[in-house]
C-alpha cells in the first residue's frame, strides 16, 4: 500500500514586526526573508518550501497588516495579506507575547471566516515569566477558537520544532506543488534586491529606508580570468526626493560605497560565489503611488 502524501500552504500572518520572517527562516532553515528590527521590513509575499518524501509544506511569509495605509504600496501589501486568507490550508497567527489581546485586532475578523486550522503562535516568550504566557493564552482563547496554541521564541528557535510537528499533524493529503529540491518560489535576483534593501534599513535612519525601493537592472553569471564563477549585478535604488539621493550617496560617495561593500558581502554569502556589484540612485517622486512602477516592483499583478 502506497503511503499517502500530505501538502499544503501554511500562511504566516500578523501585525508588522512580530517576528513572521524570523519564524519562517526558523521553519524553512534558509535565509528566506530579510530581518531587521524595523517594522514593515517584508513588503512582498514570499514562499518557503520544506519537502520530504511524504510531505511538502509551503510556508508563506506576508507583510505585516497596516491598519491605515498611507500609499498604494501599503494597500498592495495589505492585499498580499488578504490573499493569504484565500489560499491557506493552515494559518499561523503570530503575536508578540506582550501584545494585549483585543477583539479589535485587524486580522481577527478575517480569521473568523476561515474553515482551515488556525494556530496561535505566541512569540518572544523567553522575555516574560511563565505565568504571563498562561495569562495571554487565556485571554486570546476568549477571542478566538484556535486549533493549537504554541508559545515560541522564533529568534532562539525555541519550540519551533514542536510547531513544525503540529503543522505536519494537520497537513491535508495533497500533491507535490513544487519540485522537491526547490526551497522558494522567488528567483535569485529577488533576494539580491531584498539583501540590498536590508542593508539600507540597517545603515540609514528616519524615513530613508521607507522611501527607497531596489530594482535589479541586470544580473549576469560570468567567469573570472582564473575560472571562478562571478555574478555581475547592477542595482538601481529609487528614492522619493533629491535630498534622499544625497543621503544615500553620502559625502564624496562614502555612504553608498559602504552600502555597496556590505551588500556585496551578504550577496556573496547568499549566492555562494563572487559578486561584482554596481549601484545607481534614481529620484522618482511619488513612486509609492505610481501604479506602473509598483507593478514593476512586483506589488501589483
Amino acid at each position: 500500500m502506497e503511503e499517502k502524501h500530505t501538502s499544503g500552504f501554511v500562511n504566516i500572518i500578523g501585525k508588522p514586526n512580530v517576528g513572521k520572517s524570523t519564524l519562517m527562516n526558523a521553519l524553512v532553515g534558509e535565509r528566506m526573508s530579510i530581518i531587521t528590527n524595523k517594522p514593515q521590513t517584508t513588503r512582498h509575499r514570499i514562499f518557503g518550501i520544506v519537502s520530504d518524501d511524504h510531505y511538502q509544506v509551503v510556508f508563506s511569509d506576508t507583510p505585516g497588516y497596516i491598519e491605515n495605509p498611507s500609499y498604494k504600496m501599503q494597500e498592495s501589501m495589505n492585499d498580499f495579506v488578504k490573499t493569504s486568507f484565500e489560499d491557506a490550508d493552515m494559518v499561523l497567527f503570530i503575536v508578540e507575547i506582550e501584545d494585549e489581546p483585543v477583539e479589535s485586532h485587524p486580522l481577527l475578523e478575517g480569521m473568523k471566516k476561515l474553515k482551515v486550522p488556525v494556530f496561535l503562535v505566541l512569540n518572544k516568550t523567553d522575555t516574560v515569566e511563565p505565568d504571563v504566557v498562561l495569562e495571554r493564552i487565556a485571554a486570546w482563547t476568549k477571542l478566538f477558537k484556535f486549533k493549537e496554541i504554541v508559545p515560541i521564541s522564533a529568534l532562539q528557535e525555541k519550540n519551533t520544532d514542536k510547531l513544525f510537528e503540529l503543522i505536519l499533524k494537520y497537513l491535508p493529503e495533497g500533491p507535490v506543488y513544487f519540485p522537491k529540491e526547490q526551497f522558494t518560489d522567488r528567483p535569485e535576483r529577488f533576494f539580491v534586491s531584498e539583501i540590498i534593501r536590508e542593508k539600507i534599513l540597517e545603515q540609514y535612519h528616519q524615513e530613508i529606508p521607507y522611501s527607497t525601493e531596489v530594482m535589479i537592472e541586470s544580473f549576469e553569471d560570468t567567469l573570472t580570468k582564473s575560472g571562478e564563477e562571478l555574478a555581475r549585478i547592477s542595482a538601481l535604488i529609487f528614492v522619493n526626493r533629491k535630498t534622499q539621493k544625497s543621503i544615500i550617496i553620502g559625502k564624496g560617495g562614502s555612504a553608498i560605497k559602504k552600502l555597496g561593500m556590505e551588500s556585496r558581502k551578504a550577496i556573496e554569502t547568499f549566492l555562494e560565489r563572487k559578486v561584482f556589484l554596481e549601484m545607481h540612485v534614481k529620484v522618482k517622486e511619488g513612486w509609492r503611488d505610481d501604479d506602473r512602477l509598483l507593478k514593476g516592483f512586483g506589488y501589483k499583478g
